[in-house]
């Protein structure tokens, strides 16, 4: 079980109504599951940057926090949001334009996505696989997948849900799943 699923109600509870000694607690379970998240939606380098962030901005933010039982969704919302900050901060210094295959290539571990899911993105063509991993990963809208791949948005959604759709079909098909 994760360490951010493991801190109690309690813990979570006095944390988010200011209890120093709880929130440290809650912070010291979280952190092992933020840095794995984050070492597969950061840019290499940027994982443990991207953790320290979050859990300054989690220790300041949690009395927002409105229902404890969604912290673990939130706190990997905001380390996903400062990664995905930290990759355009990447991008502006080096000119705005960076080559995706300059960027390291996004590794699938099993930890994560499972072996399973990381074959269906290797089969899938180019422009699904694509589609999905922005989408999906990276969490752009449709907006601005239709803007980054110069497509309607229409295009986008058709594009979308034919990658979707082959995907399931991988899964469903695969011999050797379940």
């Amino acid at each position: 079980m994760s360490g951010a699923a493991t801190a109690s109600i309690e813990d979570l509870t006095a944390a988010r109504d200011g209890d120093a000694a709880a929130l440290q607690r809650v912070l010291a379970l979280s952190r092992q599951d933020l840095r794995r998240y984050a070492e597969y939606h950061c840019v290499i380098n940027d994982a443990e940057d991207a953790v320290q962030e979050s859990l300054l901005l989690v220790s300041r933010r949690i009395g927002d926090l409105r229902a404890v039982e969604a912290f673990a969704s939130w706190l990997f919302r905001i380390v996903k949001r400062e990664c995905n900050r930290l990759k355009r901060g990447l991008r502006r210094l080096a000119g705005e334009a960076i080559s995706e295959d300059l960027l390291p290539p996004i590794r699938f571990e099993p930890v994560e996505l499972g072996h399973d899911v990381a074959r269906v993105l290797e089969t899938l063509p180019a422009h699904y696989r694509q589609i999905l991993l922005l989408r999906d990963l990276e969490g752009m809208t449709i907006e601005e997948l239709a803007a980054h791949l110069a497509l309607s948005p229409q295009a986008v959604k058709s594009r979308l849900h034919r990658a979707r759709a082959l995907a399931r079909e991988y899964l469903r098909d695969d011999p050797t799943l379940p």
